[in-house]
């Protein structure tokens, strides 16, 4: 059955508009949508999980204005290597991801989160240290000073 969906090397059910550059070893998860039209990349071995939606660009000033106003902006998306986002998370135009982060899912990320960072909640804010050592992760708390 045609779903509509232009087909794709990542996943049958994934909407991808543009050409976004996607690194190697990235799983894209169902229903989810990677928006290129304003530049997006992706980088390697990220996991984009089910029901995630990245933005490369708003109509909010054209609709509200009736129009008046007929540009489309435009921002390009940043994710590093192999970042995670969970699932259901969106990711808003012009925002950077640095390499390792994680994003918890139902996150809105609006703002840049840097590498290595673990960060939920609407607006995503980073709430912990993503810390590798070999195959062991653990998440190291940020102090509260973060949010002020």
């Amino acid at each position: 059955m045609d779903h509509g969906i232009p087909a794709n090397p990542y996943n049958p059910h994934a909407w991808i508009i543009g050409e976004p550059s996607i690194g190697p070893g990235t799983w894209v998860g169902a229903f989810t949508v990677l928006d290129g039209s304003g530049g997006l990349a992706i980088g390697a071995g990220c996991d984009i999980s089910c029901g995630v939606h990245i933005y490369t660009h708003s109509t909010v000033r054209r609709c509200v204005t009736g129009r008046a106003c007929p540009e489309v902006d435009r921002a390009p998306v940043r994710i590093g290597d192999r970042v995670f986002l969970g699932a259901h998370a969106v990711v808003l135009m012009g925002v950077t991801i640095g390499d390792q982060a994680v994003v918890g899912a139902g996150a809105v990320v609006c703002s840049d989160i840097p590498a290595r960072t673990l960060a939920v909640g609407v607006p995503a804010r980073p709430t912990a240290r993503v810390v590798v050592d070999g195959s062991e992760v653990r998440f190291e708390p940020l102090h509260t000073a973060v949010f002020s």
